[in-house]
């Protein structure tokens, strides 16, 4: 039988949006008004892993929906891989005592891959069928945007691989329109820290699902040693990631729609 671990233990019964850190929610503020990503109207669907960051941004987006000036709908989608080691089911009963709309897709990505994945790594394989099925839910539901939850960590650490190893100067953008046009992708997090959403996911005690992937974890991979070279660098220079910040910003502008 599949286990789903916790941080804490939750109450299903009458979970409460947790209001976030004031200084959290004025960087993701902040992206949102600088990348233009929500309008009037909008109908954002929300990655949901069930990690501490996407929890993290499910309670922001909620506190923005209670306190933008803006008017926009919010559900959230988890896409169950079929793993052994990881089960978001969970999920399902706590978003439905919070009241947002929630989708739930099961897809046999770990079958699939056996026979489809190519040259792929397993982690690329598996994101890119992620997305794919997260996009479908969207326009099957009506949602016109997708928000993800990689923070400024992240970005960092895409830039370094991107460098190092695809000799491009390249990371995640803050928001763009996917090739066919009809979905936009936003990231609100692009300016927060991983510490943030950590912190806020413990003190919250918000009900964090562990990600045991097999794939994931039989070896170091390149973004883990980019995640500690760029610890060892914050450790001798304090001010890194704002100047990293100033580097990316650009990069992370890159796609940003014209009608956003």
């Amino acid at each position: 039988m599949r286990q789903a671990p916790y941080l804490a233990c939750m109450n299903t019964q009458h979970p409460l949006p947790v209001p976030p850190p004031k200084s959290l929610a004025r960087l993701a503020g902040r992206a949102i008004a600088d990348f233009r990503m929500i309008r009037e109207g909008d109908r954002v669907l929300l990655g949901l892993s069930g990690g501490k960051d996407s929890l993290s941004l499910l309670m922001l987006l909620l506190h923005f929906q209670r306190r933008a000036p803006i008017r926009f709908e919010l559900g959230a989608v988890t896409v169950d891989p079929q793993s052994p080691d990881f089960d978001p089911s969970p999920l399902i009963p706590y978003l439905a005592a919070l009241g947002v709309p929630y989708l739930y897709e099961r897809e046999r990505i770990l079958e699939l891959a056996e026979s489809h994945m190519d040259n792929d790594s397993f982690c690329a394989f598996c994101a890119r069928m992620k997305r794919g099925v997260m996009y479908s839910a969207a326009r099957r539901e009506g949602y016109n945007v997708i928000a993800l939850a990689q923070h400024l960590d992240d970005l960092a650490e895409s830039f370094l691989m991107s460098a190092f190893h695809g000799g491009q100067l390249r990371t995640m953008k803050a928001h763009y329109r996917i090739d066919a046009g009809d979905l936009r992708v936003i990231r609100p997090l692009v300016y927060a820290r991983e510490r943030q959403t950590r912190a806020f996911a413990e003190s919250a005690h918000l009900p964090v699902i562990s990600e045991n992937c097999p794939a994931c974890f039989a070896m170091p991979t390149q973004r883990e040693h980019m995640k500690q070279l760029l610890a060892q660098q914050e450790a001798e220079q304090p001010r890194l990631f704002r100047n990293l910040l100033s580097t990316l910003r650009p990069l992370m502008s890159a796609g940003l729609p014209d009608d956003a």
